[in-house]
């Protein structure tokens, strides 16, 4: 069945405070669904030391967290649960990126019921600038901010479970508070993680990682060519991956094709983008649909997005959109379920 995927474009820019404000004003013009889906979510979060992480690890987040309370008029224990992306479940999903000479391409792959469907430009008084797709509302997906530093993640396991944080949270934390891939790293490698995940990283300077982050363990990989996927490969993470990584395989086998091929951005949205290319799923049913392409340029702060199967392409500059007048929009795309 072919369906129209809506995508909205927003930029939120002020305190962290007046940003929490506004998405809760997002979600409240958007219904309850959401909010029941991610109380479900959070059902055994511990309020009390999500807040404690939050202090620890992203101050500025629970200025955030208090402005969606206020908007949303919601006890901001409550927020904190929901939103602050700590011991919460989070179910399965794929991604694949390939990064070389500056240019980072990914799909992300999930369920359209569960996809927040919001490509986001955020301008905080505070904190670095970024452009990124949201999750969750106040998490990210995937992104680039200010300074270059491009981050997006991927999921390898979930039936290992710690007390952490979710990678959405983590990749927000990366583009919030993050230069550059070596403070990312640090950054990645001192936060508590919840699940098994893969964090594929470039920035301006050309340093290109692959983090691979369990909870008890991340190891982190210069990566000149980037191919990320859905599992670990380093030996000493590899007992933690999931029992099938065939397909994971595969696609991190079929993206050497790429290597050495002199593609311009358009070219690279185009080769993941197309409804019949190999990193194009259409499994939705089984959260494994591709719901989004995005390539993002850190040499020049530049992105090419779209939604769905073959879609019209959006060029955006960060640059332009932190300095002009905007205007929030939609990008719409197919996907057949």
């Amino acid at each position: 069945m072919k369906k129209v995927l809506v995508a909205d474009a927003v930029k939120i820019e002020g305190s962290y405070y007046e940003i929490g404000y506004k998405q809760g004003q997002y979600l409240l013009e958007k219904g309850s669904i959401l909010v029941d889906e991610y109380k479900k979510m959070a059902s055994h979060s511990n309020t009390m030391e999500g807040k404690e992480m939050i202090f620890t690890y992203f101050p500025s987040f629970a200025e955030e967290i208090k402005g969606m309370a206020d908007a949303l008029k919601m006890d901001e224990s409550m927020a904190i649960s929901l939103f602050s992306g700590y011991d919460v479940t989070f179910p399965q999903m794929g991604c694949t990126s390939y990064s070389q000479d500056g240019l980072y391409v990914r799909n992300y792959d999930f369920s359209p019921d569960l996809y927040d469907a919001r490509l986001v430009c955020l301008q905080p008084n505070t904190g670095y600038a970024s452009i990124g797709f949201s999750q969750q509302i106040c998490g990210r997906l995937d992104g680039m901010n200010e300074k270059g530093l491009v981050i997006g993640l991927h999921f390898v396991n979930d039936q290992l479970f710690s007390k952490g944080f979710i990678a959405t949270a983590i990749v927000r934390m990366v583009l919030d508070q993050c230069a550059n891939a070596k403070e990312a790293a640090a950054l990645i490698k001192k936060v508590p993680h919840g699940y098994c995940y893969n964090y594929s990283i470039i920035d301006k300077e050309g340093n290109s990682l692959l983090i691979e982050a369990a909870p008890e363990e991340q190891i982190v990989s210069n990566a000149p060519v980037m191919r990320a996927v859905n599992h670990f490969h380093s030996p000493a993470l590899q007992s933690k991956n999931r029992p099938n990584i065939s397909d994971s395989c595969k696609r991190k086998e079929m993206l050497s094709e790429l290597d050495g091929l002199e593609l311009s951005p358009q070219e690279l949205f185009r080769y993941f983008n197309q409804g019949n290319s190999p990193y194009f799923y259409h499994q939705y049913k089984q959260f494994f649909g591709t719901l989004h392409t995005v390539v993002y340029n850190s040499s020049n702060l530049q992105l090419i997005c779209g939604v769905g199967a073959d879609s019209d392409p959006h060029i955006l500059s960060l640059k332009d959109c932190l300095q002009a007048e905007w205007e929030d929009w939609q990008m719409k795309g197919i996907i057949h379920i």
